[in-house]
């Protein structure tokens, strides 16, 4: 189980809209508790150009909402996603408004951007045991590692003064070691992945070589957990990825999330979906693989 050992059981990504799509929420015990979010922006319809040479105004916002709805029309589960080309050329697809999702292991990214960060402050390179434990702790996704890291960076006050850094205003840190209760929201994960796969220092504070030590570790993921937003990719080869899974205690339903850069047509998207009240990990995980594929569909046509 991906869970905190320690657990008793949106932000606006710049230039990226963000709605939440809702089932019926399972509501009671355990669901998460929103946290303030930048409002969103007012809905913009992108321009393409038709065949006669003239703009036509494309509201990806309304398309996604569509492709999504026969996914949601009959399930419980609620879902959040957000959706973005890496390199800017077509707008964002529309969705989410900041509502608040437990990460579950998809912290782990998170935490290790905070440990790269101070050391980063420090002048330092990451020790051989701290590089360690990061392999572990996303690679295979290890609880202990993360525990070890998350210490390291400060816990609760360490990772939510480094995403004061890195941007993202809709993550509030999980209290007393719970980091698997960390708060977040789809558009401030998309803001993370561009901190970790962008190109420019300024975007995240993070550098260069630590940008690519924590891609490479993402493309390095364990087999058994390449699922999830890479279902949208051309091959399961060509992304990099974490992924999360957390049942809880009090009701019995599952938190599924995925994160991660994928590659279409030899073109890289940024994708981040987050989900609770599954009724189970593999319902949630076609869950989250369904939407991820509709979502990328409608920014590479």
């Amino acid at each position: 189980m991906d869970r905190n050992p320690l657990a008793a059981c949106a932000a606006l990504l710049t230039g990226t809209l963000v709605v939440t799509l809702i089932g019926c929420s399972p509501g009671g015990a355990g669901q998460p508790v929103p946290v303030a979010a930048t409002a969103p922006a007012s809905a913009s319809a992108s321009g393409e150009a038709s065949a006669s040479g003239k703009e036509v105004s494309v509201d990806r916002d309304d398309a996604l909402a569509k492709a999504l709805k026969p996914l949601l029309d009959d399930g419980d589960a609620r879902v959040s996603v957000a959706v973005a080309a890496l390199d800017g050329s077509v707008d964002g697809a529309a969705y989410d408004g900041g509502s608040a999702f437990d990460t579950a292991s998809i912290v782990k990214v998170d935490i290790l951007a905070a440990l790269l960060l101070r050391a980063q402050d420090a002048g330092r390179a990451l020790t051989s045991q701290e590089r360690a434990y990061a392999t572990a702790m996303i690679e295979n996704s290890d609880n202990a590692s993360a525990t070890a890291l998350w210490e390291a960076i400060g816990g609760t006050e360490g990772l939510d003064a480094a995403n004061l850094t890195l941007g993202l205003t809709g993550t509030r840190a999980g209290a007393g070691g719970e980091w698997g209760l960390t708060q977040t929201t789809a558009g401030d994960q998309l803001t993370l992945l561009r901190a970790v796969f962008g190109s420019d220092d300024a975007d995240s504070g993070l550098s260069g070589a630590s940008r690519a030590y924590v891609a490479g570790l993402m493309e390095r993921t364990a087999a058994d957990q390449r699922w999830g937003v890479s279902a949208a990719a051309d091959s399961v080869s060509a992304c990099a990825l974490k992924n999360g899974w957390l049942p809880r205690s009090t009701t019995g339903l599952w938190d599924i999330n995925s994160v991660g850069r994928v590659t279409v047509g030899g073109k890289p998207y940024l994708v981040s979906v987050l989900s609770d009240g599954n009724t189970a990990k593999e319902a949630g995980v076609a869950l989250v693989e369904g939407v991820a594929k509709a979502a990328v569909a409608v920014l590479a046509g």
